[in-house]
């Protein structure tokens, strides 16, 4: 690893609250996953989410009690990474992330880059 400065840590929409709201357990591990992020480094329970054509947008997966937790963040942008959404998923159907939470991600990845191009 090099000297440089960790990036900063983003928050986009509720994403923080939603995190907060998580067993301790969970946020330790999302929390760690974000400070390896922020120092250009993986999880090792850090994955490409499925459906944004490069490994820019990541996801962490923790179970917890017979719960399954999401963490998804982004790289793509050079100044920060971005936490775009932290939830439980409640999909009984297999394991698939559910399409409202993907369109929520979505809608959250087009804010981060508005928000680094300070557009908003």
């Amino acid at each position: 690893m090099d000297s440089k400065s960790p990036k900063p840590l983003r928050w986009v929409a509720s994403s923080k609250k939603d995190l907060q709201a998580m067993p301790e357990d969970v946020k330790d591990v999302f929390g760690f996953a974000f400070h390896l992020a922020q120092s250009g480094s993986k999880h090792t329970q850090t994955k490409p989410l499925k459906g944004f054509g490069s490994a820019g947008v990541l996801e962490v997966v923790e179970d917890y009690q017979g719960d399954t937790y999401r963490a998804v963040y982004t790289v793509r942008i050079q100044e920060a990474v971005y936490v775009l959404h932290c939830f439980q998923k409640k999909s009984s159907t297999g394991i698939a992330t559910p399409k409202p939470d993907i369109d929520k991600i979505r809608d959250r990845l087009k804010a981060a880059e508005k928000h680094a191009k300070g557009e908003i």
